[in-house]
């Protein structure tokens, strides 16, 4: 059809197009779990279970991978099967997978495919907790909502563009956009249909409907955390946190609630006991292949190598990066130099490190007897001021790494000392400290009448924020005991 556009009138491309665009508005559907139209012309159901199928397997290897340990998969399948029985395609098939990444995050693919982290199991605290979560993805399948915004995209190209560019973008490609596209942000209307169809799911199914508005308390702290150890400002949401690709507040939950038009059972199932047993011993924060924060350190031990930053910089362990800032405005990233392997490394940083910066003053040092080169350029900055960039690169064994420093002009000479002692701080494990460093791990404790709140802080093994931390991972205000007789979860290393 699109040689025939190109060959023809513009008459008839037009008389075409207005074609193509009534056949398109006329692909409206019953949308299953409302009752109303929506628009899913340009996909398929088919072509759904098509794109889930196709894209699955990158998500599990881009999220680290399938988390397999203490059965924590097929629990999570066994609570998204009950909420599937109840929703509006009880006989389709749901693929529940728990990916071993420390983010906290929920999301699902076109055709049943749905997804929670280990960081988010750890999060919440009981069964009716995870079955809201699991109940909104849920709601996003059975509504078909990627269909809808897929179909609404391919129309407005067909509206911007013409039909031709409609064509040989949109519906003949849908499985080569990739997974990225349909883990964008839903829409505000979206979000509330997925939120009232996740309190019709776990009401049907027995559980407690505010166990979603106590999750999204435990969200909601928890990013101001995370912002507050990253030395953001709390009120600040990660870009890559659960609430910024899920806005919500607690009025739209409570407006789902009344939305959803359905009587809670008598006695509703919120699943603690159950729930702390099947999370009890994951692994908490960064896993095994990643290397792990502790302090001031970065520790990895699959690539055997530490190093230490100045007192007074957070730093933030992230899949391609360790990035470490304070408060005077310094800024240390580490990461791979996969450029630099093979090659000389002053003239890597000369001529392989950027294209758009020239690094200059270039010595090759050594460091802790590896092989290593260093250079510096100025740079502006995207605030307007000005920067001194200094590179460092470092061969280790097969694998060229960089730590990339960056101070403001007017105080580098106040950071010379201490980025010095980061840069030769860079070394090798010792025998012991390969066996030292392990994973830290959620622990379940019973609260005993004679336990007090320091009793579960001081075991807490996390180096910054224990208070703070304990109450977000256990749903309390800081500096709040738990209630006697309760379940609580410490980090243990």
């Amino acid at each position: 059809m699109s040689w025939l556009f190109h060959r023809r009138t513009k008459r008839f491309a037009t008389a075409l197009g207005a074609l193509g665009l009534i056949a398109a508005l006329a692909g409206c559907s019953t949308n299953r779990a409302t009752g109303e139209d929506s628009f899913t012309a340009f996909m398929s159901p088919e072509q759904e279970k098509q794109v889930g199928a196709e894209e699955h397997p990158k998500i599990v290897r881009e999220f680290g991978g399938d988390y397999d340990e203490k059965d924590l998969q097929s629990y999570v399948t066994e609570i998204g099967n009950k909420l599937v029985a109840v929703s509006e395609a009880p006989d389709e098939k749901f693929t529940f997978t728990v990916l071993d990444s420390q983010v906290i995050n929920a999301f699902a693919l076109p055709g049943g495919y749905v997804y929670i982290t280990r960081g988010l199991a750890g999060l919440a605290s009981n069964e009716a907790e995870l079955a809201g979560v699991l109940a909104h993805e849920i709601g996003h399948v059975v509504a078909r909502h990627s269909a809808q915004r897929y179909s609404r995209g391919v129309l407005t190209q067909i509206l911007a563009g013409g039909l031709s560019a409609a064509l040989g973008n949109g519906a003949g490609d849908i499985v080569g956009v990739g997974a990225n596209a349909y883990l964008k942000s839903f829409s505000r209307e979206h979000e509330f249909e997925a939120d009232m169809l996740g309190v019709r799911y776990i009401t049907r199914a027995g559980y407690d409907p505010e166990g979603m508005a106590s999750f999204l308390k435990k969200l909601r702290a928890h990013s101001r955390l995370q912002a507050k150890l990253a030395g953001r400002s709390p009120d600040e949401i990660d870009q890559f946190d659960f609430m910024a690709t899920h806005p919500r507040t607690l009025d739209r939950i409570e407006q789902a609630h009344q939305a959803a038009n359905v009587t809670p059972v008598a006695n509703p199932e919120v699943g603690s006991v159950r729930y702390m047993r099947a999370i009890d011993g994951i692994i908490y924060g960064d896993g095994p292949d990643n290397g792990y924060v502790r302090g001031t350190a970065f520790i990895h031990v699959p690539l055997d190598f530490r190093f230490e930053v100045p007192d007074g910089f957070s730093m933030i362990n992230q899949p391609d990066a360790v990035i470490a800032q304070d408060d005077g405005g310094a800024q240390i990233v580490f990461e791979g130099a996969p450029k630099a392997k093979g090659v000389a490394l002053d003239q890597y940083l000369s001529r392989g490190f950027s294209s758009k910066i020239a690094i200059t003053n270039i010595e090759n040092i050594d460091i802790n007897g590896q092989e290593a080169a260093t250079g510096y350029a100025d740079v502006n900055l995207n605030s307007g001021g000005k920067a001194r960039l200094r590179v460092v690169v470092i061969r280790h064994g097969d694998n060229a790494y960089q730590f990339l420093f960056i101070v403001p002009l007017d105080k580098v000479d106040a950071y010379n000392v201490e980025l010095r002692r980061t840069t030769y701080s860079f070394r090798p494990l010792t025998r012991e400290e390969q066996q030292k460093f392990h994973p830290l791990r959620i622990k379940v404790r019973a609260v005993n009448p004679e336990y007090d709140l320091s009793t579960f802080v001081d075991q807490m093994a996390v180096s910054r924020e224990p208070a703070e931390t304990f109450a977000v991972l256990n749903g309390l205000e800081t500096g709040q005991p738990p209630a006697t007789n309760s379940m609580v979860k410490v980090v243990i290393d």
